[in-house]
């Protein structure tokens, strides 16, 4: 008897083809899609997902999870920036929804599995003795930094399909082989529920955020600089935009919501060796109960750094051997050991 899987299907190449080899290795696929927000790029998504799954002769399910969406992802995200900080939804979704209740419907479907196309790889490690998920072979496309809240006893029941692809070139070439009318389609928008990426817009129609001006401010002087029109415009690092002359470039390098003050300061000021971190998930060990030694990424597109984390009660705090550039609060640091395994990680605070 064939195992089960339930696979999420987004109408993309990645869980199309995942469909496909999931097939050849022999298991029962079952496709899903989740439902997550009311636009017509959804209905279009779940358009695609079920032709494919006609096409490749497999059942097709449709979840809506629109309300635990709003609650868990774009809640957050509102709230997140409310409070001067700089949120990744992506991890939210991971945890909680792609991970999360679409593990619990592949149980009550009678799946042993649940398989999505993110570029991650999960194998056994006799190294920490259990499943771990490591980097994917195709680098640039690696997902593995905003896979870090999954539970860790979820990962047992795990299936990536594409984990041995190094290209996503080859990714579409098989989608071309089966004739799928999705192998030229491109990739999606990076936040799903923000159109053109354009959070500026979203927050203040969507949101209702309620912009005051306030003083941008020199960091070592105190000396104003001038005024900003609210302080979700900026963002740690940022050098345009910022409406002020001064004798040296500047940049964001904080954002003060008790006083509305936009902090700004040369890019030296940018960088430090030091972050903390809470709300930490670890995949590999119950609870960091002493210092480690690791690689850290502060964000998906930063290159990981030589840190050592030291445990505390409920954070964690992370020195980096080089100084690290516009560390972010709200973002995630993510930790990985020296075979690229995933160990875990939390949001900096």
């Amino acid at each position: 008897m064939k195992e089960k899987v339930l696979l999420g299907m987004s109408g993309g190449v990645d869980s199309s083809v995942s469909a496909i080899l999931l097939k050849q290795m022999g298991y029962e696929v079952i496709g899903c899609t989740m439902v997550l927000l009311e636009n017509e790029n959804t209905y279009k998504q779940l358009k695609d997902a079920k032709s494919i799954c006609e096409k490749l002769n497999i059942p097709h399910y449709t979840f809506q999870y629109k309300e635990i969406f709003n609650c868990k992802v774009i809640n957050n995200f509102i709230s997140q920036y409310k409070e001067a900080k700089t949120p990744n939804p992506c991890v939210e979704c991971n945890k909680y929804l792609k991970f999360g209740v679409f593990f619990d419907k592949a149980q009550e479907l009678g799946c042993k599995y649940i398989a999505t196309g993110h570029y991650a790889r999960i194998e056994e490690s006799s190294k920490y003795n259990q499943k771990v998920i490591k980097k994917s072979k195709e680098e640039k496309k690696d997902q593995t930094y905003f896979l870090y809240g999954i539970k860790r006893e979820v990962l047992n029941h795990i299936i990536f399909p594409l984990q041995d692809y190094e290209s996503k070139d080859l990714v579409r070439k098989i989608a071309s082989k089966y004739n799928l009318e999705v192998a030229t389609k491109k990739d999606s928008q990076e936040i799903c529920f923000i159109e053109n990426n354009d959070y500026k817009t979203f927050l203040k129609k969507e949101a209702n955020i309620k912009q005051k001006k306030g003083n941008i401010i020199l960091a070592k002087t105190r000396e104003i600089l001038g005024t900003h029109d609210g302080f979700i415009n900026y963002t740690i690092g940022q050098r345009k935009g910022l409406g002020i002359a001064y004798k040296n470039p500047l940049y964001v390098i904080g954002l003060n919501k008790e006083k509305n003050e936009v902090i700004v300061g040369k890019e030296e000021e940018l960088y430090s060796k030091t972050l903390t971190a809470n709300m930490l998930n670890w995949l590999v060990f119950e609870g960091l109960k002493e210092p480690i030694k690791c690689y850290a990424k502060i964000r998906n597109r930063a290159i990981e750094a030589k840190a050592i984390v030291y445990p505390y009660e409920d954070y964690v705090k992370v020195e980096f051997s080089e100084p690290q550039r516009a560390i972010t609060k709200g973002q995630s640091v993510v930790f990985y050991d020296e075979d690229k395994i995933l160990l875990g990680g939390g949001i900096i605070m």
